[in-house]
């Protein structure tokens, strides 16, 4: 890489700590660490490319701090939540703090380095391209705007965050809570078929290539062939 990332872990296990950065140092990025939310917020956190936070930490959070980094720090640096807490209802509490990426313990490295990588990828350019069997499809994330093979779609806010979504991790599956979560937040009470619904309009601005949005019964919604 041209330019070393600058990443931050918290973790109140020190043996994590040191895991998390001997790896990481290896693959190439500038790692610094904190036992404690406390500890974390008396660095400068806007100076980081990526943080990766531990949620079950004692006095403050993960997710207590993650919604001060958010809310009264006003940043958005790229989160990774690493957790032995794994529920559906734990993930989405981490996405609707603005979570990028949400791990469970035990990890294996390999996959721990595959989804920083996959994270500050995402995060860095204002536009990223993603060529699908359907066609290329960018994402235009400082306009809100998804352009397929170079024309706009015409989305509106809520089918932008769920479209660029699903383009960005192509092949994972969404549960229809977890969309919600990403794409409405906290803002208003919706159902799961709110979900269905406006996957349905994305669809149908789609045209043709509408079926890439696919449903596994039971589980959610995906980008796949």
């Amino acid at each position: 890489m041209n330019e070393r990332k600058k990443i931050l872990a918290v973790d109140d296990e020190e043996d994590i700590l040191e895991i998390l950065s001997f790896n990481l140092a290896a693959e190439g990025y500038d790692v610094d660490t904190c036992t404690s939310a406390e500890e974390a917020l008396r660095k400068n956190l806007a100076s980081y490319d990526l943080l990766i936070l531990d949620v079950m930490m004692s006095h403050v959070s993960g997710f207590r701090l993650a919604e001060k980094i958010r809310k009264e720090l006003s940043l958005a640096t790229p989160v990774i939540f690493l957790t032995a807490r794994d529920t559906e209802n734990d993930r989405i509490t981490g996405f609707s703090l603005g979570a990028d990426d949400y791990l469970a313990k035990p990890f294996s490295i390999r996959e721990l380095t595959a989804r920083v990588k996959a994270v500050l990828r995402r995060s860095a350019p204002a536009r990223m391209t993603r060529t699908t069997p359907a066609g290329s499809f960018t994402i235009d994330t400082e306009n809100k705007t998804v352009y397929s093979d170079g024309k706009p779609l015409g989305l509106t806010r809520k089918e932008y965050e769920i479209l660029s979504l699903l383009l960005r991790s192509e092949g994972k599956i969404y549960s229809r809570n977890e969309i919600l979560s990403r794409a409405w937040g906290d803002d208003v009470i919706v159902t799961d078929r709110t979900v269905d619904v406006t996957i349905a309009r994305i669809r149908k601005k789609l045209g043709v290539n509408g079926n890439m949005i696919k449903n596994k019964s039971g589980y959610g919604y995906y980008l796949g062939e």
